[in-house]
């Protein structure tokens, strides 16, 4: 699988060489830039063309790429807004879009990937009507993507969170791009409605998963693996189902909200979640969710692609980073 996604990987970033230039104003386009060319691993539009692939397709990745890109650039557009909210020293090991361009240029950066993303999405080699469905699937996603944040600023204002409200955030947040990533393969190589509903309930569980697996790796993952501060979540006092399963069950968890924690204070914090068993309920949880969205790829035949989407589907919560 992961020369598989290696290879989907490389052809997005040429792709993003190719429709999202540097030029004038360079310094708008090195902004917009910046996250994009810090690598990632392009998860989101290699779930596009795997799709695509495994409702059965005839269309070239190639023909695709601009769809795929299209969804990296709103990832990324997201990340760049979410930092400047969250006022982030750090991205993917290097400073965040608007502590190098200042808030101002870190959200015109984000901007022009917001609306750069439908411009290429429209460049894709589809009939108009597949890439009008495709648009309205990405246009209601950015949607409930700001839905997700909005609600993840009104959990910082509150002392508890229900698990409930938690997973609707994080699936708005987070999920639904997966569920649009796969969802829009399937409908630009004309997948019945079946298909198409079946591959976005996929993304958007399998998303889930990525997010509670991504609340783990902040307590577990050491920064010199993840380029995040490790306990990140937890001195910032963001209320995860980590910390939602620990307040439920009476656990004090001392540099809870406290940006001037020691190290070793974080370092006993994570060691009391894990004694706790809050850690292990998370995983828990996104297995959970793993497991649901791979059923619901039965609706396809067996193919080398819908295996590739399985297994990436088990790497989302097997990841340290």
């Amino acid at each position: 699988m992961d020369k598989e996604l290696e290879e989907r990987a490389a052809l997005v970033t040429a792709a993003i060489e190719e429709l999202l230039p540097v030029k004038h104003p360079r310094g708008l386009y090195e902004a917009s830039r910046h996250l994009v060319d810090s690598g990632g691993k392009r998860l989101r539009p290699s779930m596009l063309l795997l799709a695509a692939q495994a409702a059965g397709g005839e269309a070239q990745a190639l023909a695709l790429a601009p769809a795929a890109v299209s969804i990296e650039l709103v990832h990324n557009f997201t990340l760049i807004h979410d930092d400047i909210m969250d006022n982030a020293d750090v991205r993917r090991g290097r400073p965040a879009v608007h502590k190098i361009w200042g808030q101002s240029g870190a959200i015109l950066a984000g901007d022009t990937l917001y609306s750069k993303a439908f411009q290429v999405l429209g460049m894709t080699a589809a009939s108009p009507e597949r890439i009008l469905a495709a648009m309205n699937m990405l246009s209601r996603t950015c949607t409930a993507i700001c839905e997700g944040q909005w609600l993840d600023m009104e959990f910082e204002s509150r002392e508890r969170v229900t698990e409930q409200e938690y997973m609707e955030m994080i699936e708005k947040k987070t999920g639904v791009l997966y569920g649009a990533s796969a969802g829009m393969g399937a409908i630009l190589v004309g997948a019945s409605p079946e298909v198409v509903g079946a591959m976005d309930e996929f993304g958007r569980l399998t998303g889930i998963g990525f997010q509670l697996q991504d609340d783990v790796i902040d307590l577990m993952t050491p920064e010199r693996v993840s380029g995040k501060r490790q306990g990140g979540d937890l001195i910032e006092g963001k209320k995860t189902l980590i910390m939602i399963h620990a307040f439920a069950n009476d656990v004090v968890v001392p540099v809870f909200g406290r940006k001037d924690a020691s190290e070793e204070e974080i370092s006993r914090s994570i060691s009391i979640l894990q004694e706790s068993g809050s850690i292990d309920y998370a995983r828990s949880r996104a297995e959970e969710m793993v497991v649901r969205g791979k059923r619901a790829l039965d609706v396809l035949p067996s193919s080398p692609a819908k295996e590739t989407m399985l297994e990436l589907a088990d790497y989302m919560i097997r990841r340290r980073y």
